[in-house]
Order: structure tokens, then sequence, then C-alpha cells
């Protein structure tokens, strides 16, 4: 294998490693609940990774609910 293409192909992985390891650091930073919004790509990052929620009447409610009404006669 030739010496150059060597070089090429290292310098892309270390590219990759390093581009992966800013994505881990901003990761681990916003897992720390923080005051404010967040960031403009930590709401780009949540858009592509979210799953679509169910329709609010799909939802199950939570609690008891409301009492039975007794009827008086």
């Amino acid at each position: 294998m030739d010496v150059v293409r060597m070089l090429d192909e290292l310098k892309r992985e270390r590219e990759a490693i390093e581009e992966a390891i800013v994505t881990l650091e901003r990761l681990a930073k916003g897992q720390v609940k923080r005051r404010g919004r967040p960031p403009a790509w930590m709401n780009e990052l949540g858009k592509k990774q979210a799953p679509e929620r169910p329709a609010p009447a799909a939802m199950a409610q939570r609690g008891r609910g409301r009492k039975p009404v007794e009827a008086s006669a």
C-alpha cells in the first residue's frame, strides 16, 4: 500500500473520530438540567430522533377520574 494513501485514510479517520468526540461531549453537557431554552443544535437533534407521539385522545387518562354522579329521586 502506498504511504501517501495510508496517510490520507488515517487523516480521514482522525477527522471522523474528532467529530464523534465533539458530538459525545455535546450530548454529555446536555444531560444536565439547565435553565432556559436549549441550543439550536439540540433542538434539531431532538426533532430527528423524537418518535411520534400518539394523539391526546388516544392517551390513557391518569388519576382516579371523576366521581360517579348519584341520582337523587
